[in-house]
Protein backbone atom coordinates (compact mmCIF):
# COMPACT_ATOMS: atom_id res chain seq x y z
CA UNK A 1 0.00 0.00 0.00
CA UNK A 2 1.30 3.47 -0.90
CA UNK A 3 2.28 5.77 1.94
CA UNK A 4 0.33 9.04 2.29
CA UNK A 5 2.11 12.38 2.71
CA UNK A 6 -0.26 15.12 3.89
CA UNK A 7 0.91 18.72 3.56
CA UNK A 8 -0.95 21.69 5.02
CA UNK A 9 -0.24 25.15 6.36
CA UNK A 10 -0.68 24.04 9.96
CA UNK A 11 -0.24 20.58 11.46
CA UNK A 12 -2.35 19.13 14.26
CA UNK A 13 -0.82 16.37 16.36
CA UNK A 14 -3.26 13.99 18.09
CA UNK A 15 -4.35 15.29 21.49
CA UNK A 16 -6.40 12.40 22.79
CA UNK A 17 -10.12 11.85 22.42
CA UNK A 18 -11.13 13.20 25.83
CA UNK A 19 -10.14 16.81 25.31
CA UNK A 20 -12.88 17.57 22.81
CA UNK A 21 -10.49 20.13 21.32
CA UNK A 22 -9.67 18.63 17.92
CA UNK A 23 -11.54 19.49 14.77
CA UNK A 24 -13.02 16.95 12.39
CA UNK A 25 -10.45 17.63 9.65
CA UNK A 26 -7.55 16.84 11.99
CA UNK A 27 -9.24 13.63 13.11
CA UNK A 28 -9.86 12.54 9.51
CA UNK A 29 -6.33 13.23 8.32
CA UNK A 30 -4.84 11.49 11.34
CA UNK A 31 -6.95 8.40 10.61
CA UNK A 32 -5.68 8.38 7.02
CA UNK A 33 -2.10 8.61 8.24
CA UNK A 34 -2.53 5.74 10.67
CA UNK A 35 -3.81 3.55 7.85
CA UNK A 36 -0.99 4.42 5.46
CA UNK A 37 1.93 4.97 7.84
CA UNK A 38 2.54 8.40 6.35
CA UNK A 39 3.68 11.85 7.48
CA UNK A 40 1.88 15.15 8.08
CA UNK A 41 4.12 18.08 7.08
CA UNK A 42 3.62 21.82 7.46
CA UNK A 43 4.38 25.03 9.33
CA UNK A 44 4.82 24.72 13.08
CA UNK A 45 3.16 28.06 13.72
CA UNK A 46 6.44 29.20 15.26
CA UNK A 47 8.81 32.02 14.30
CA UNK A 48 12.53 31.62 13.65
CA UNK A 49 15.07 34.40 13.11
CA UNK A 50 16.54 32.74 10.03
CA UNK A 51 14.89 30.03 7.96
CA UNK A 52 17.00 26.85 8.07
CA UNK A 53 14.58 24.18 6.90
CA UNK A 54 15.21 22.19 10.08
CA UNK A 55 12.36 19.72 10.58
CA UNK A 56 10.91 18.87 13.97
CA UNK A 57 9.59 15.28 13.98
CA UNK A 58 7.05 14.02 16.52
CA UNK A 59 5.10 10.80 16.81
CA UNK A 60 1.87 10.75 18.78
CA UNK A 61 -0.77 8.00 18.81
CA UNK A 62 0.58 6.43 15.63
CA UNK A 63 0.81 9.69 13.66
CA UNK A 64 4.13 11.19 12.56
CA UNK A 65 4.24 14.97 12.15
CA UNK A 66 7.06 17.00 10.58
CA UNK A 67 7.02 20.77 11.09
CA UNK A 68 9.24 23.67 10.10
CA UNK A 69 9.53 27.20 11.55
CA UNK A 70 9.17 30.28 9.32
CA UNK A 71 10.85 33.68 9.29
CA UNK A 72 8.93 36.81 10.22
CA UNK A 73 8.94 38.01 6.60
CA UNK A 74 7.47 34.69 5.42
CA UNK A 75 4.71 34.87 8.00
CA UNK A 76 3.88 38.47 7.14
CA UNK A 77 3.90 38.06 3.35
CA UNK A 78 2.80 34.45 2.85
CA UNK A 79 0.35 33.95 5.73
CA UNK A 80 -0.92 37.32 6.96
CA UNK A 81 -0.46 38.82 3.51
CA UNK A 82 -1.25 36.73 0.43
CA UNK A 83 -3.18 33.94 2.13
CA UNK A 84 -5.33 36.04 4.46
CA UNK A 85 -5.40 39.53 2.93
CA UNK A 86 -5.49 38.56 -0.75
CA UNK A 87 -6.80 35.02 -1.34
CA UNK A 88 -9.18 34.68 1.63
CA UNK A 89 -11.31 37.78 0.91
CA UNK A 90 -11.21 37.23 -2.86
CA UNK A 91 -12.28 33.60 -2.62
CA UNK A 92 -15.10 34.64 -0.27
CA UNK A 93 -16.33 37.18 -2.87
CA UNK A 94 -15.01 40.22 -0.94
CA UNK A 95 -12.88 41.87 -3.61
CA UNK A 96 -13.45 45.15 -1.77
CA UNK A 97 -11.25 43.80 1.04
CA UNK A 98 -8.65 41.99 -1.08
CA UNK A 99 -5.17 43.56 -1.07
CA UNK A 100 -3.03 43.00 -4.15
CA UNK A 101 0.61 43.57 -3.20
CA UNK A 102 3.63 42.28 -5.13
CA UNK A 103 5.45 41.61 -1.87
CA UNK A 104 2.58 39.38 -0.72
CA UNK A 105 2.62 37.40 -3.98
CA UNK A 106 6.40 37.11 -3.86
CA UNK A 107 6.36 35.91 -0.26
CA UNK A 108 3.66 33.35 -1.07
CA UNK A 109 5.74 31.94 -3.93
CA UNK A 110 8.96 31.98 -1.91
CA UNK A 111 7.42 30.20 1.08
CA UNK A 112 5.87 27.49 -1.09
CA UNK A 113 9.27 26.99 -2.69
CA UNK A 114 10.75 26.63 0.79
CA UNK A 115 8.08 24.09 1.74
CA UNK A 116 8.91 22.12 -1.42
CA UNK A 117 12.63 22.14 -0.71
CA UNK A 118 12.12 21.18 2.93
CA UNK A 119 9.68 18.31 2.38
CA UNK A 120 11.65 16.97 -0.58
CA UNK A 121 13.88 14.51 1.38
CA UNK A 122 10.83 13.03 3.12
CA UNK A 123 9.06 11.88 -0.07
CA UNK A 124 9.70 8.47 -1.57
CA UNK A 125 8.83 7.49 -5.17
CA UNK A 126 5.79 5.38 -4.20
CA UNK A 127 4.29 7.96 -1.85
CA UNK A 128 0.96 9.62 -2.57
CA UNK A 129 0.86 13.35 -1.71
CA UNK A 130 -2.29 15.13 -0.49
CA UNK A 131 -2.02 18.93 -0.18
CA UNK A 132 -4.63 20.94 1.72
CA UNK A 133 -6.12 24.36 1.07
CA UNK A 134 -5.45 27.79 -0.37
CA UNK A 135 -2.17 28.41 1.43
CA UNK A 136 -0.48 25.92 -0.90
CA UNK A 137 -2.03 26.20 -4.35
CA UNK A 138 1.36 26.14 -6.16
CA UNK A 139 3.08 23.54 -4.00
CA UNK A 140 2.29 20.67 -6.37
CA UNK A 141 3.82 22.60 -9.25
CA UNK A 142 6.93 23.32 -7.18
CA UNK A 143 7.30 19.61 -6.41
CA UNK A 144 6.92 18.76 -10.12
CA UNK A 145 9.71 21.24 -10.91
CA UNK A 146 11.90 19.28 -8.48
CA UNK A 147 11.34 16.08 -10.41
CA UNK A 148 8.56 14.40 -8.42
CA UNK A 149 6.27 12.19 -10.49
CA UNK A 150 4.21 10.98 -7.52
CA UNK A 151 0.43 11.01 -7.54
CA UNK A 152 -0.67 14.34 -6.01
CA UNK A 153 -4.07 15.48 -4.84
CA UNK A 154 -5.25 18.89 -3.66
CA UNK A 155 -8.33 19.73 -1.61
CA UNK A 156 -9.79 23.24 -1.34
CA UNK A 157 -11.62 23.91 1.93
CA UNK A 158 -12.95 27.35 0.94
CA UNK A 159 -15.18 28.46 -1.96
CA UNK A 160 -13.84 28.90 -5.48
CA UNK A 161 -14.91 32.33 -6.77
CA UNK A 162 -16.65 33.05 -10.08
CA UNK A 163 -14.40 33.72 -13.07
CA UNK A 164 -15.10 37.46 -13.17
CA UNK A 165 -13.97 37.84 -9.56
CA UNK A 166 -10.89 35.65 -9.91
CA UNK A 167 -9.67 37.66 -12.89
CA UNK A 168 -9.08 40.57 -10.49
CA UNK A 169 -6.14 38.61 -9.07
CA UNK A 170 -2.99 39.62 -10.96
CA UNK A 171 -1.58 36.09 -10.67
CA UNK A 172 -4.84 34.29 -11.50
CA UNK A 173 -3.67 32.62 -14.72
CA UNK A 174 -0.41 31.50 -13.16
CA UNK A 175 -2.17 30.19 -10.05
CA UNK A 176 -4.78 28.14 -11.91
CA UNK A 177 -2.25 26.83 -14.41
CA UNK A 178 -0.08 25.63 -11.52
CA UNK A 179 -2.99 23.53 -10.24
CA UNK A 180 -2.79 21.29 -13.27
CA UNK A 181 0.26 19.78 -11.60
CA UNK A 182 -2.23 17.81 -9.46
CA UNK A 183 -3.91 14.57 -10.47
CA UNK A 184 -7.07 15.09 -8.40
CA UNK A 185 -8.58 18.34 -7.08
CA UNK A 186 -11.45 18.21 -4.58
CA UNK A 187 -14.14 20.83 -3.86
CA UNK A 188 -16.94 20.89 -1.30
CA UNK A 189 -19.69 21.64 -3.81
CA UNK A 190 -20.53 21.30 -7.48
CA UNK A 191 -20.79 25.09 -7.65
CA UNK A 192 -17.15 25.60 -6.64
CA UNK A 193 -16.08 22.84 -9.06
CA UNK A 194 -17.96 24.41 -11.96
CA UNK A 195 -16.47 27.83 -11.20
CA UNK A 196 -12.99 26.32 -11.49
CA UNK A 197 -13.95 24.71 -14.81
CA UNK A 198 -15.34 27.99 -16.09
CA UNK A 199 -12.08 29.84 -15.46
CA UNK A 200 -9.90 27.02 -16.80
CA UNK A 201 -11.97 26.72 -19.98
CA UNK A 202 -12.53 30.39 -20.84
CA UNK A 203 -9.33 32.00 -19.53
CA UNK A 204 -6.81 29.20 -20.14
CA UNK A 205 -8.37 27.24 -23.00
CA UNK A 206 -8.64 24.01 -21.02
CA UNK A 207 -10.77 21.20 -22.43
CA UNK A 208 -13.54 19.61 -20.35
CA UNK A 209 -13.67 15.86 -20.90
CA UNK A 210 -15.90 13.09 -19.52
CA UNK A 211 -15.91 11.76 -15.94
CA UNK A 212 -14.78 15.02 -14.35
CA UNK A 213 -11.53 15.30 -16.30
CA UNK A 214 -10.10 18.64 -17.43
CA UNK A 215 -7.11 18.83 -19.78
CA UNK A 216 -4.70 21.70 -20.19
CA UNK A 217 -1.84 21.00 -22.59
CA UNK A 218 -0.32 17.66 -21.65
CA UNK A 219 -1.77 17.67 -18.13
CA UNK A 220 -5.14 16.18 -17.16
CA UNK A 221 -6.69 16.62 -13.72
CA UNK A 222 -9.71 14.87 -12.22
CA UNK A 223 -12.15 17.19 -10.42
CA UNK A 224 -14.13 15.79 -7.52
CA UNK A 225 -17.23 17.12 -5.73
CA UNK A 226 -16.48 15.82 -2.25
CA UNK A 227 -18.17 17.65 0.67
CA UNK A 228 -16.45 17.24 4.02
CA UNK A 229 -18.39 16.06 7.06
CA UNK A 230 -17.82 15.81 10.79
CA UNK A 231 -16.80 12.79 12.85
CA UNK A 232 -20.45 12.12 13.62
CA UNK A 233 -19.95 9.21 16.01
CA UNK A 234 -17.32 11.08 17.97
CA UNK A 235 -19.43 14.22 18.18
CA UNK A 236 -22.52 12.32 19.27
CA UNK A 237 -20.41 10.71 21.99
CA UNK A 238 -19.38 14.19 23.07
CA UNK A 239 -23.02 15.28 23.14
CA UNK A 240 -23.74 12.36 25.49
CA UNK A 241 -20.70 13.01 27.71
CA UNK A 242 -20.79 14.24 31.30
CA UNK A 243 -19.27 17.58 30.28
CA UNK A 244 -21.93 18.14 27.63
CA UNK A 245 -24.69 17.11 30.05
CA UNK A 246 -23.41 19.55 32.66
CA UNK A 247 -23.20 22.31 30.05
CA UNK A 248 -26.72 21.52 28.86
CA UNK A 249 -28.07 21.88 32.41
CA UNK A 250 -26.11 25.07 32.96
CA UNK A 251 -27.46 26.65 29.76
CA UNK A 252 -31.05 25.60 30.39
CA UNK A 253 -30.85 26.98 33.92
CA UNK A 254 -29.38 30.30 32.74
CA UNK A 255 -32.05 30.55 30.03
CA UNK A 256 -34.82 30.73 32.66
CA UNK A 257 -37.31 29.02 30.35
CA UNK A 258 -36.41 31.24 27.40
CA UNK A 259 -35.53 29.77 23.99
CA UNK A 260 -31.85 30.06 23.16
CA UNK A 261 -30.56 30.89 19.70
CA UNK A 262 -26.90 29.96 19.29
CA UNK A 263 -24.27 31.08 16.82
CA UNK A 264 -20.71 29.78 16.93
CA UNK A 265 -18.31 31.35 14.45
CA UNK A 266 -14.70 32.36 14.17
CA UNK A 267 -14.54 36.16 14.20
CA UNK A 268 -14.41 36.71 10.45
CA UNK A 269 -16.22 39.00 8.01
CA UNK A 270 -17.18 35.98 5.86
CA UNK A 271 -19.37 34.64 8.68
CA UNK A 272 -22.01 37.36 8.29
CA UNK A 273 -22.09 38.30 11.97
CA UNK A 274 -23.02 41.94 11.43
CA UNK A 275 -25.83 40.88 9.10
CA UNK A 276 -26.91 38.27 11.66
CA UNK A 277 -27.14 40.91 14.39
CA UNK A 278 -29.16 43.12 12.02
CA UNK A 279 -31.57 40.26 11.34
CA UNK A 280 -31.93 39.49 15.03
CA UNK A 281 -32.56 43.16 15.79
CA UNK A 282 -35.22 43.17 13.05
CA UNK A 283 -36.91 40.25 14.81
CA UNK A 284 -36.81 42.08 18.17
CA UNK A 285 -38.28 45.21 16.59
CA UNK A 286 -41.10 43.39 14.79
CA UNK A 287 -41.99 40.87 17.51
CA UNK A 288 -42.38 42.72 20.82
CA UNK A 289 -44.64 39.97 22.19
CA UNK A 290 -41.95 37.32 21.62
CA UNK A 291 -38.72 39.19 22.17
CA UNK A 292 -38.41 38.43 25.90
CA UNK A 293 -39.01 34.72 25.24
CA UNK A 294 -35.68 34.34 23.48
CA UNK A 295 -32.02 35.36 23.60
CA UNK A 296 -29.06 35.03 21.24
CA UNK A 297 -25.82 33.49 22.45
CA UNK A 298 -23.11 34.44 19.96
CA UNK A 299 -19.75 32.76 20.52
CA UNK A 300 -17.09 34.39 18.34
CA UNK A 301 -13.49 33.56 19.23
CA UNK A 302 -11.05 36.05 17.67
CA UNK A 303 -8.75 35.07 14.83
CA UNK A 304 -6.01 36.65 12.70
CA UNK A 305 -5.64 39.56 15.10
CA UNK A 306 -2.74 40.97 13.06
CA UNK A 307 -5.01 41.72 10.07
CA UNK A 308 -6.70 45.14 10.18
CA UNK A 309 -10.05 43.97 8.78
CA UNK A 310 -10.42 41.52 11.68
CA UNK A 311 -9.76 44.25 14.23
CA UNK A 312 -12.45 46.38 12.61
CA UNK A 313 -15.09 43.66 12.64
CA UNK A 314 -14.48 42.95 16.32
CA UNK A 315 -14.94 46.62 17.19
CA UNK A 316 -18.06 46.79 15.02
CA UNK A 317 -19.69 43.72 16.61
CA UNK A 318 -18.97 44.96 20.11
CA UNK A 319 -20.65 48.24 19.22
CA UNK A 320 -23.65 46.49 17.63
CA UNK A 321 -24.23 44.12 20.56
CA UNK A 322 -23.99 47.05 22.98
CA UNK A 323 -26.48 49.03 20.90
CA UNK A 324 -28.99 46.16 20.68
CA UNK A 325 -28.75 45.36 24.38
CA UNK A 326 -29.06 49.04 25.26
CA UNK A 327 -32.14 49.45 23.11
CA UNK A 328 -34.03 46.28 24.07
CA UNK A 329 -32.73 44.88 27.39
CA UNK A 330 -34.81 44.88 30.54
CA UNK A 331 -34.00 44.42 34.21
CA UNK A 332 -34.25 40.64 33.97
CA UNK A 333 -33.22 40.03 30.35
CA UNK A 334 -30.58 40.92 27.75
CA UNK A 335 -31.22 39.98 24.13
CA UNK A 336 -27.58 39.18 23.18
CA UNK A 337 -24.88 37.36 25.09
CA UNK A 338 -21.76 38.07 23.04
CA UNK A 339 -18.71 35.99 23.98
CA UNK A 340 -15.23 36.49 22.47
CA UNK A 341 -13.63 33.19 23.45
CA UNK A 342 -13.54 29.62 22.22
CA UNK A 343 -14.74 26.45 23.94
CA UNK A 344 -13.89 22.74 23.60
CA UNK A 345 -16.16 20.79 21.30
CA UNK A 346 -17.67 18.72 24.14
CA UNK A 347 -18.79 21.94 25.83
CA UNK A 348 -20.21 23.22 22.54
CA UNK A 349 -22.09 19.95 22.10
CA UNK A 350 -23.96 20.70 25.32
CA UNK A 351 -24.64 24.27 24.17
CA UNK A 352 -26.01 23.06 20.84
CA UNK A 353 -28.33 20.55 22.50
CA UNK A 354 -29.70 23.25 24.82
CA UNK A 355 -30.49 25.58 21.91
CA UNK A 356 -33.86 25.88 20.23
CA UNK A 357 -32.29 27.45 17.13
CA UNK A 358 -28.90 27.11 15.48
CA UNK A 359 -28.15 30.29 13.52
CA UNK A 360 -25.53 29.60 10.83
CA UNK A 361 -25.59 32.49 8.38
CA UNK A 362 -22.21 33.03 6.67
CA UNK A 363 -22.12 35.33 3.67
CA UNK A 364 -20.01 32.69 1.94
CA UNK A 365 -18.50 29.49 3.31
CA UNK A 366 -16.75 26.53 1.75
CA UNK A 367 -18.74 24.15 3.94
CA UNK A 368 -19.45 25.16 7.58
CA UNK A 369 -19.21 22.25 9.98
CA UNK A 370 -20.97 24.09 12.82
CA UNK A 371 -24.24 23.41 10.99
CA UNK A 372 -23.48 19.68 11.00
CA UNK A 373 -22.33 19.66 14.62
CA UNK A 374 -25.54 21.42 15.66
CA UNK A 375 -27.62 18.73 13.93
CA UNK A 376 -25.56 15.87 15.39
CA UNK A 377 -25.94 17.22 18.94
CA UNK A 378 -29.74 17.42 18.95
CA UNK A 379 -32.09 15.32 21.06
CA UNK A 380 -34.08 13.23 18.52
CA UNK A 381 -37.21 13.62 20.65
CA UNK A 382 -36.93 17.40 20.87
CA UNK A 383 -34.60 18.70 18.15
CA UNK A 384 -33.77 22.32 17.58
CA UNK A 385 -34.16 24.09 14.23
CA UNK A 386 -31.25 24.90 11.95
CA UNK A 387 -31.35 28.26 10.16
CA UNK A 388 -28.73 28.08 7.44
CA UNK A 389 -27.32 30.46 4.84
CA UNK A 390 -27.99 29.51 1.24
CA UNK A 391 -24.39 30.51 0.54
CA UNK A 392 -22.75 27.99 2.86
CA UNK A 393 -21.46 24.85 1.15
CA UNK A 394 -23.46 22.83 3.67
CA UNK A 395 -26.73 24.11 2.17
CA UNK A 396 -26.34 21.75 -0.80
CA UNK A 397 -26.60 18.78 1.58
CA UNK A 398 -29.14 20.27 4.02
CA UNK A 399 -32.26 21.34 2.10
CA UNK A 400 -34.66 20.75 5.03
CA UNK A 401 -32.98 23.43 7.14
CA UNK A 402 -34.59 26.88 7.04
CA UNK A 403 -32.49 28.34 4.23
CA UNK A 404 -32.06 32.12 4.20
CA UNK A 405 -30.29 34.89 2.36
CA UNK A 406 -27.89 36.14 5.08
CA UNK A 407 -27.85 39.62 3.54
CA UNK A 408 -31.59 39.99 4.20
CA UNK A 409 -32.43 41.06 7.74
CA UNK A 410 -36.07 40.41 6.89
CA UNK A 411 -35.44 36.76 5.92
CA UNK A 412 -33.41 36.12 9.08
CA UNK A 413 -36.13 37.69 11.25
CA UNK A 414 -38.85 35.67 9.52
CA UNK A 415 -36.87 32.44 9.93
CA UNK A 416 -36.38 33.07 13.65
CA UNK A 417 -40.12 33.57 14.08
CA UNK A 418 -40.88 30.44 12.04
CA UNK A 419 -38.42 28.37 14.05
CA UNK A 420 -39.77 29.58 17.41
CA UNK A 421 -43.34 28.75 16.39
CA UNK A 422 -42.53 25.46 14.66
CA UNK A 423 -44.43 22.47 16.12
CA UNK A 424 -42.51 19.48 17.39
CA UNK A 425 -43.55 17.15 14.56
CA UNK A 426 -42.26 19.56 11.92
CA UNK A 427 -39.02 20.04 13.84
CA UNK A 428 -38.51 16.28 13.87
CA UNK A 429 -39.42 15.96 10.19
CA UNK A 430 -36.89 18.62 9.22
CA UNK A 431 -34.16 17.33 11.53
CA UNK A 432 -34.22 13.64 10.54
CA UNK A 433 -32.95 13.98 6.92
CA UNK A 434 -30.33 16.46 8.11
CA UNK A 435 -29.15 13.97 10.68
CA UNK A 436 -29.13 11.08 8.18
CA UNK A 437 -26.87 13.07 5.87
CA UNK A 438 -24.52 14.07 8.69
CA UNK A 439 -24.13 10.42 9.68
CA UNK A 440 -23.88 9.00 6.15
CA UNK A 441 -21.58 11.57 4.55
CA UNK A 442 -19.33 12.08 7.54
CA UNK A 443 -15.64 12.94 7.67
CA UNK A 444 -14.59 9.33 7.13
CA UNK A 445 -16.78 9.16 4.01
CA UNK A 446 -15.12 12.37 2.76
CA UNK A 447 -11.60 11.09 3.41
CA UNK A 448 -12.26 7.68 1.85
CA UNK A 449 -13.96 9.22 -1.20
CA UNK A 450 -11.04 11.52 -1.92
CA UNK A 451 -8.21 9.09 -1.16
CA UNK A 452 -9.98 6.36 -3.17
CA UNK A 453 -9.95 8.63 -6.23
CA UNK A 454 -6.29 9.41 -5.67
CA UNK A 455 -5.19 5.86 -4.80
CA UNK A 456 -7.24 4.33 -7.64
CA UNK A 457 -4.98 6.05 -10.10
CA UNK A 458 -1.98 4.55 -8.32
CA UNK A 459 -3.48 1.09 -8.71
CA UNK A 460 -4.16 1.78 -12.39
CA UNK A 461 -0.57 2.81 -12.94
CA UNK A 462 0.75 -0.22 -11.08
CA UNK A 463 -1.49 -2.50 -13.15
CA UNK A 464 -0.25 -0.92 -16.37
CA UNK A 465 3.34 -1.49 -15.30
CA UNK A 466 2.61 -5.15 -14.49
CA UNK A 467 0.76 -5.69 -17.77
Amino acid sequence: MSRLIIISNRVSAPKGSMSGAQGGLAVALQAALRESGGIWFGWSGELTENFTGQINFQRNEGVTTATVDLEEQDIEEYYNGYANRTLWPLFHYRIDLAEYERDFAGGYKRTNERFADTVRPLIEPEDVIWIQDYHMFPLGSELRKRGFRNRMGFFLHIPWPPRRLLTTLPEAHELVTSMFAYDVIGFHTQEWLESFCDFARIELGAVLEEDGLVRLGDRTVRLLNCPIGIDSQDFQAMADSDIAAATFKQMRKSAVDRAMIVGVDRLDYSKGLEERFNGYERFLEESPEERKEVFLLQIAPPSRAAVDSYQRIRARLEAMSGHINGAYADLDWVPIRYVNKGYPRDVLAGVYRAARIGLVTPLRDGMNLVAKEFVAAQDPEDPGVLILSRFAGAAAQMPTALLVNPLSAEEIADAIRQALRMPLEERKARWKPLYDNVVTEDVSWWRERFTAALMAEVQDQQTEVVD
